[in-house]
């Protein structure tokens, strides 16, 4: 099915450092702890200052004591980051896809989605989900974010706009061609 240019409009691309996007709130491919780690997860908490990780222990605290389940999301502050909130959303690990994986990272967006929506967010941004350590297939995955993005969008008015944050050149690729396809 064809995107209407309104529709592409709303959707971007940038490769680039997701800690440095001017937006209302980048998403964080977050493990469950929701403590910090490597890759995305720790570049937004180091970028961001220790009020994430201090929203993020209340949550924990309060709502998720055994960590945030896959394809759930939370919202906190952005600290330190242009961004004024981030979205953490826990993607599945990649086990060949025998365990509901697509159907986990699916839900990611959508629940990111949801909350930016929920919190009157006009801009989000998105990293590749699952695509790290969790070892993602990036091909699927990107065909996964951008599809999800696009039924968000082409049935919500909010957020304006969506831009999906690469790091490198294949990544970047494979969400042209994602994005060419819709």
């Amino acid at each position: 099915m064809p995107t209407s240019p309104v529709l592409a409009a709303r959707i971007r691309l940038v490769q680039g450092d997701i800690t440095r996007q001017p937006v209302a709130a980048i998403v964080n491919a977050a493990n469950s702890s929701l403590l910090g780690g490597g890759g995305v997860d720790g570049a937004i908490h180091r970028a961001g200052g220790p009020q994430i990780l201090e929203d993020c222990r209340q949550i924990r605290a309060t709502r998720y004591p055994q960590g945030l389940p896959a394809g759930e999301a939370v919202i906190t502050t952005g600290g330190r980051l242009p961004a004024g909130h981030v979205i953490h959303t826990v993607g599945p690990e990649w086990n060949g896809g025998r365990d509901g994986e697509p159907k986990l990272l699916a839900s990611c967006y959508r629940n990111s989605l949801r909350l930016a929506t929920e919190n009157n967010l006009e801009t989000l941004a998105f990293p590749g989900i699952s695509t790290g350590i969790y070892g993602y297939p990036k091909p699927e995955a990107a065909a996964i974010a951008v599809r999800e993005v696009r039924q968000w969008l082409g049935a919500h008015a909010a957020p304006a706009t969506v831009t999906f944050v690469v790091f490198d050149d294949e990544s970047r690729q494979l969400y042209e061609q994602a994005l060419a396809e819709i």
